[in-house]
């Protein structure tokens, strides 16, 4: 396994908006999936492929992702990349 860095310059939090419980639901099938567990309920972390992150769901629109670690070779924009294009696809869009 390749090193983590821990993110302490900090990704920017990733807020996504529309996120009915289907989307939500999606989103996580499509993480574990891509080999990242996925805690159980509307809050709790995301971890594989070298990436740990925090999510939160308020139950009705609103979902937030903070990234703590992730592979010293990627970079925020990828990670937060992959995750709207998840978000993108469970829209339909």
């Amino acid at each position: 396994m390749g090193e983590r860095k821990l993110d302490t310059e900090g990704c920017q939090g990733i807020k996504f908006k529309n996120v009915t419980l289907e989307v939500f639901s999606c989103m996580k099938k499509k993480l574990q999936a891509y080999g990242i567990e996925v805690s159980s309920g509307n809050s709790g972390v995301l971890e594989g492929n070298g990436i740990v992150a925090h999510f939160s769901w308020d139950g009705e629109a609103n979902l937030s992702i903070e990234i703590k670690e992730r592979p010293l070779d990627t970079y925020c924009g990828q990670v937060s990349g992959k995750l709207r294009a998840f978000w993108r696809e469970c829209q339909g869009l």
